[in-house]
């Protein structure tokens, strides 16, 4: 079976960008505030982001979309709070009333496996030099595949997202990857494993080794070519000759094909999203492309993302916030979730309203194009 669906980033891995501020580490956010307001007030506010962020009729909403999978984006940090594991819990006793399917997806491992803020990290990917930190991370997935094995709601797990390393460092990464699958099937030899590509999940080749039972899928993520899909480049267009073509996109994605056909692996696609602008540059042409070739290879796929304060780089949401209220103030001097700092303890009652999806705009055109690839 195909996997079709949607990532529910930002919610249990609070990420900058999609709370319309700078993409600075969670954990810089955290103790900015704890220092502010002290660690019970931050455990209120990371309640009340948790409990209006993603609700069930959200849950609900995708299944009627006809998608039947979701990627669940978690900091590990989460396990170690004192409710945290009920959050995943909570997600999916909603995803098996609905009848779909969950990838556990470690976006930030117990020390970051690559330099951006998207693995908790202050620019550096410390786990490859912290050999304490990486057998933390292998006991936290014993953990979790003891906890889920027979809970049949949840497709897999997907063990670290986009790790980084250097070609050089390659065999430390096929090692470690190798340690976790064993760890995992002494456990639980029913559900999935998602192995991504080094370089953000891009280049797989290594992985070939790896491959040792038809549960465990390759997964890479895709939002070529950067500069157009996430706006870095204002006003370039899909089709043109700076951007490419359909043409392109297939002499991209055909690499991952042909792997897949020579080792007999599935594909996840992980991650696909575009900077929406309202199609004027010939963002659904793009996406529209990409999920007609996903479809010609048999790729699975979960978009990035579901929701997300609008903004001018980086995909964007399903679901977009597109008001500008004093804790989005577009304008600056200080943007998005910098604007918690000084407005929490004041209008924590109207930040927390603001993030439950009925005050977020539906992107009709996005929507409509992936309903149309999800349900054939």
């Amino acid at each position: 079976m195909l996997l079709k669906g949607f990532n529910l980033g930002g919610w249990l891995m609070m990420e900058g960008y999609i709370l319309g501020g700078p993409n600075i580490a969670f954990r810089v956010f955290k103790k900015k505030f704890s220092r502010l307001y002290g660690k019970k007030e931050l455990d209120n506010f990371l309640f009340s982001f948790r409990k209006n962020f993603i609700q069930e009729k959200d849950i609900e909403k995708i299944k009627k979309w006809k998608a039947n999978c979701l990627r669940l984006p978690f900091n590990c940090r989460i396990l170690k709070e004192k409710e945290g594991r009920r959050y995943i819990d909570t997600l999916l006793g909603w995803a098996g009333k609905y009848n779909l399917k969950v990838i556990l997806d470690m976006h930030a491992g117990c020390a970051p496996q690559n330099q951006d803020w998207h693995s908790d990290s202050l620019g550096k990917a410390l786990l490859w030099k912290d050999k304490r930190k990486q057998e933390e991370t292998i006991r936290l997935w014993e953990k979790i595949a003891s906890w889920y094995k027979g809970n049949e709601t949840v497709a897999g797990y997907d063990l670290l997202n986009e790790p980084v390393l250097n070609k050089r460092e390659l065999p430390q990464l096929v090692r470690y990857y190798r340690k976790l699958i064993k760890t995992i099937r002494g456990i639980d030899s029913r559900h999935k494993i998602f192995l991504e590509g080094n370089l953000w999940a891009q280049e797989i080749d290594f992985l070939k080794n790896l491959i040792s039972d038809s549960g465990i899928w390759v997964s890479i993520h895709t939002y070529q070519p950067l500069d157009f899909v996430f706006n870095f480049v204002p006003h370039l267009r899909y089709p043109s000759k700076e951007v490419g073509s359909k043409k392109n996109l297939k002499r991209y994605l055909e690499k991952y094909a042909s792997f897949s056909r020579r080792y007999k692996v599935n594909i996840l696609v992980g991650e696909i999203g575009v900077n929406f602008r309202d199609n004027f540059y010939g963002e659904i042409r793009w996406l529209e492309d990409m999920l007609r070739l996903f479809r010609e290879f048999g790729f699975s796929w979960t978009y990035w993302t579901y929701k997300a304060v609008a903004g001018s780089v980086f995909p964007d949401g399903v679901f977009q916030y597109r008001q500008n209220p004093a804790w989005v103030k577009r304008e600056g001097p200080e943007y998005g979730w910098e604007n918690f700092y000084r407005l929490w303890p004041k209008e924590k009652r109207k930040i927390a309203a603001s993030w439950r999806t009925e005050n977020f705009d539906l992107n009709q055109p996005l929507l409509q194009t992936i309903k149309k690839f999800l349900v054939n």
